[in-house]
């Protein structure tokens, strides 16, 4: 078995709890609101904006015995500039106040998963990044496009409001496809269990982040519904 098939896997129980988060399973149902969407929007800009100093850093941190995956960090870097303007430029198209997302601070879920993210490179191993890379565009890849598409039929905004949601869920399958090539040519045993411990740490850390968006009002019916 290839190591992105055992990553898979081995993060398969904590990729269905990301899953679960009652703002997604409300989205997949169409039930999404203004406040929830900008919401979302604006801790992607706090998370995103740190991805090519991440990169970055992943990059310098490397051991010798991983120069081979400078190359493809570079290509990464390249590939991920600017992206956090694309959110900043769909804040725009749904009418935000977008200096104020841009001079705010992120919520505290997506303080943490980011604190984390540089923790794992600075103090752990470096390859531990890869679990969130795994993460959030495994997540895209299975997310973006769908909940696009429910979001924009909800609230009727215009194209220019989903650049970064359908932009993303189209790299990311390229992303994905590439990066799964990248994984089975990891054959360390704690390299590969040092990805998979961050891997199931940023599902939980990237569903913290959904769960503290604010719930429009259907979902929230939804889910006393169902307690009830």
């Amino acid at each position: 078995m290839g190591f992105h098939l055992e990553l898979q896997e081995r993060t398969a129980d904590a990729r269905r709890h990301l899953l679960g988060a009652p703002i997604i399973q409300g989205c997949l149902r169409g039930e999404v609101s203004p406040a929830s969407y900008a919401a979302f929007l604006a801790q992607a800009y706090h998370h995103v904006r740190h991805t090519v100093p991440l990169l970055q850093a992943c990059r310098r941190a490397l051991p010798p015995r991983h120069a081979w995956l400078d190359g493809p960090l570079e290509e990464y870097v390249a590939e991920e500039q600017g992206h956090d303007e694309w959110i900043l430029d769909d804040l725009r198209a749904c009418g935000a106040d977008v200096q104020a997302v841009r001079a705010g601070r992120p919520g505290h879920a997506t303080e943490v998963m980011v604190a984390y993210a540089y923790d794992t490179i600075a103090r752990g191993n470096p390859l531990g990044f890869f679990g969130m890379v795994h993460v959030l565009e495994g997540t895209s890849v299975a997310l973006a496009l769908a909940a696009a598409d429910q979001i924009q039929r909800a609230l009727a905004l215009p194209d220019a409001a989903f650049r970064y949601l359908r932009s993303h869920g189209l790299l990311d399958r390229e992303h994905t496809a590439h990066f799964g090539l990248l994984m089975d040519r990891i054959e360390d045993a704690g390299d590969r269990d040092a990805i998979v411990h961050a891997a199931r740490a940023f599902y939980r850390l990237y569903g913290d982040v959904f769960r503290e968006l604010p719930l429009p009002q259907a979902s929230t019916a939804h889910r006393l519904a169902e307690a009830a």
